[in-house]
């Protein structure tokens, strides 16, 4: 089961704080956590996500809520009041809704004082740090079986009717998102009709019903190419000349470099469009 962890990190060589790592959470795997029942209700919460996720997309961080509350022992001791329409909120109606919101939400805070939430949504995320640690040859080092199965479940649970993902998990199929999740399912282990509910092949139909992969934004095609350096390209593969190696590096759209000419005030300038995001 995963468990929420705070302040971690202390250890870590690669990772520094100025705050002594507050408000830093992370979920760690404990093969022994729980007991068999939350492991259930932990599992069944997990299930009823999935079979709801074309009605409700966001998870609303409803594992560490149930962590959090059983861990607690949280009882709520504030009757829920009911307003129907037409009737007149009194001062003791909303007095009641009040007290019961803090009542729930003070539980719910860490011990740090801040209250952890999802950093997700975007589906863009999570293949570039799967390609990362496949080209550097670190997969089975940086990953473990639990992580690469909730990552993929990750991609699953947000992959739409359609067989493609959006820009976010709210957002229609495009194809950039779909090349580089179906990409990074297949780099997870997945076989070309593998995945949850066939995911692999819903996403192959729909980026082929589509135009194919080269209709991908300049970031999926960076990622997808190959031969980025000058050389015979059958020659042995270099990571320093390849990236997933799938597509030509000729066929990726270039960035002028008088972009980084203008000041910073224009809205083309790439430093208002967040750097992070292709890193």
């Amino acid at each position: 089961m995963w468990k929420i962890k705070y302040g971690t990190g202390e250890e870590d060589p690669y990772l520094f704080s100025t705050n002594n790592f507050l408000g830093r959470q992370i979920f760690e795997f404990d093969p022994n956590a729980g007991t068999p029942e939350q492991r259930a209700q932990i599992e069944e919460a997990r299930q009823n996500f999935y079979r709801n996720r074309y009605r409700v997309r966001p998870c609303s961080d409803h594992i560490w809520r149930l962590q959090v509350l059983s861990e607690k022992s949280f009882k709520q001791t504030i009757a829920p009041v009911k307003v129907e329409d037409g009737e007149e909120i009194t001062y003791e109606i909303a007095d009641a809704a009040m007290r019961r919101s803090i009542n729930f939400w003070s539980v719910l805070q860490s011990p740090h004082g801040h209250w952890p939430a999802e950093n997700a949504g975007i589906m863009f995320y999570i293949p570039p740090l799967v390609f990362c640690m496949y080209i550097s040859d670190h997969m089975d080092i940086v990953f473990n079986e639990h992580h690469k199965r909730e990552m993929l479940w990750y991609m699953y649970c947000h992959q739409n009717e359609d067989g493609g993902w959006g820009l976010h998990i709210e957002g229609p199929s495009m194809m950039m998102c779909t090349v580089l999740n179906y990409l990074a399912m297949r780099i997870l282990g997945e076989g070309p009709n593998g995945g949850l509910d066939n995911a692999c092949a819903r996403a192959r139909k729909w980026i082929l019903d589509n135009g194919g992969a080269t209709g991908s934004a300049s970031w999926g095609k960076t990622w997808m190419a190959k031969t980025l350096g000058s050389g015979d390209s059958n020659s042995e593969p270099s990571t320093l000349r390849e990236i997933l190696g799938v597509y030509d590096w000729d066929g990726c759209n270039p960035m002028p470099p008088e972009f980084w000419f203008y000041p910073s005030i224009v809205p083309l300038h790439p430093c208002n469009n967040l750097l992070l995001y292709p890193c």
